[in-house]
């Protein structure tokens, strides 16, 4: 019993240690961003683990350019507008993809897919002539565009299979009641979605976010680069020399949102899908 109790705490011991390495490896990066970020010019280059000085010189300097503020509404606007549309779209093509049979349902999916599959360079310098074509280049409309082309099919394959894992006995009662494709998705479908929904909008939210190629392409203005591309330009006093604590500091800026939006939707993204829709 006692080699069984040693061996018992043993792996739990080596369980929690992993756990903590792997919060560890995850959380360091940004932790040490954020020391960084909070260090005066002059000790920068010191290597310090701790918060021995709090120095908030550097988001002053951050925050007072306004081609950065400007920045961030652009990420926002576009973010948002890129998870409205793809949840829209993605919700009417799951739930024709998932409820309705059709011949080449399949063959539909696999398509989706493999739109997702091509690297964002591939289709580059397509995309551009077809922003230019419709006259959005250097617009946030350009970059919800093309957002939207390479979020919106993982959205459809992760809703369609939550819309696959829904009880068929609910559509059932839906249409005895006479109700339309349109008001059962809505009224019946959509609620216990949630979940799916929140998981989906939140990794379209984080890709239209942190996008970067498509947001250096695709505009050339300050009044119209998102937060990656506004970073990325930050300059300091001298062309030599990079203002790595400003840097730091927009860096901690643009990630706080996305960790309490993870921390705000966290009860939605793992609670149960289905739970308690038919008693039975």
């Amino acid at each position: 019993m006692s080699i069984r109790l040693l061996k018992a705490v043993l792996m739990k011991i080596g369980f929690w240690a992993l756990v903590a390495l792997l919060v560890c490896y995850a959380v360091f990066p940004f932790y040490y961003a954020v020391i960084t970020s909070l260090k005066p010019s002059s000790a920068l280059f010191q290597i310090d683990y701790w918060i021995n000085h709090v120095d908030l010189s550097n988001y002053a300097a951050v925050l007072s350019q306004s081609s950065f503020v400007q920045s961030i509404w652009n990420s926002i606007l576009v973010a948002f507008c890129v998870v409205g549309i793809s949840l829209t779209l993605g919700l009417t093509a799951a739930y024709a993809l998932g409820r309705v049979r059709f011949r080449g349902r399949g063959a539909v999916l696999m398509i989706v897919l493999g739109v997702s599959m091509f690297p964002q360079v591939a289709v580059l310098s397509g995309l551009f002539e077809v922003i230019r074509t419709l006259n959005l280049y250097n617009t946030p409309w350009g970059l919800v565009l093309s957002y939207t082309i390479f979020t919106l099919p993982f959205t459809v394959w992760i809703l369609t299979t939550f819309m696959r894992q829904l009880p068929g006995e609910l559509e059932e009662a839906a249409i005895m009641d006479g109700a339309t494709p349109w008001v059962t998705l809505v009224h019946v479908f959509m609620p216990l979605m949630w979940p799916a929904m929140a998981t989906t909008g939140l990794l379209a939210f984080i890709a239209a976010w942190n996008e970067f190629l498509f947001a250096l392409t695709f505009t050339l203005t300050d009044s119209q680069r998102t937060v990656p591309v506004g970073i990325a330009l930050i300059s300091g006093g001298s062309q030599y020399e990079l203002p790595w604590g400003m840097i730091m500091a927009a860096s901690v800026i643009v990630t706080v949102p996305l960790v309490v939006l993870v921390i705000i939707f966290q009860r939605r993204i793992v609670s149960g899908l289905t739970a308690g829709a038919v008693k039975g």
